[in-house]
């Protein structure tokens, strides 16, 4: 049994991570004054804090933090709840998630291609913003035809539905605010001292 544990666990860690934040000099309310960044895991959208190696690190880069050797991180120090981010990191959020959408457009349109109930009056797409049963519908309807292929064909084939990355971000966004029953494309907050 503890090793079905730590296996899930190695599987929920991620490999890269974007920098949100750069804090040379630690937080204000800290006690120790070490350098903290503050990064967005690329695979489930996971919010950590981490001590870097080196003395600059760019807002918005890709590092990696993996089990393997690091070049610019020294350590995780642990999950992040969205309270804990600086305004900074917030700000700098939604692009990096929409960044993080983009570049892994097939794992995201699969989205629209395969969700479905969550239970008998709730369908998984009606959890993206904007999208009420008529949009369902329309998304439901096209995709019986043929499967999407990619942002632009969901836009294409689905009319008056608004830009499918922002939609997906914005969800993203609640989900990592905690304000929501289902997590569906990141992992359920837990206490900030675990990862």
């Amino acid at each position: 049994m503890p090793e079905i544990v730590e296996e899930q666990r190695r599987e929920n860690l991620e490999e890269h991570a974007y920098v949100l934040d750069y804090l040379p000099t630690g937080r204000s309310s800290s006690a120790r004054s070490e350098p903290i960044v503050q990064l967005l895991g690329d695979e489930k959208f996971t919010l950590l804090e981490a001590v870097p190696k080196v003395p600059e690190v760019h807002i918005g880069e890709k590092v990696y933090i993996g089990k393997g050797e690091r070049d610019k991180i020294a350590i995780i120090k642990g999950r992040l709840a969205y309270q804990d981010l600086t305004e900074g990191a917030k700000n700098e959020l939604v692009s990096a998630v929409s960044g993080i959408i983009r570049s892994n457009e097939p794992k995201f349109v699969e989205i629209f291609n395969n969700a479905g109930p969550l239970n008998i009056r709730m369908h998984a797409l009606e959890l993206l913003p904007g999208v009420g049963k008529k949009h369902l519908t329309a998304i439901l309807d096209a995709r019986d035809e043929k499967r999407f292929g990619s942002f632009d064909d969901i836009t294409k084939r689905v009319p008056l539905l608004q830009d499918p990355v922002k939609l997906i971000a914005e969800r993203i966004i609640v989900e990592l605010k905690g304000e929501s029953r289902f997590y569906l494309l990141t992992r359920p907050p837990q206490r900030a001292d675990r990862y």
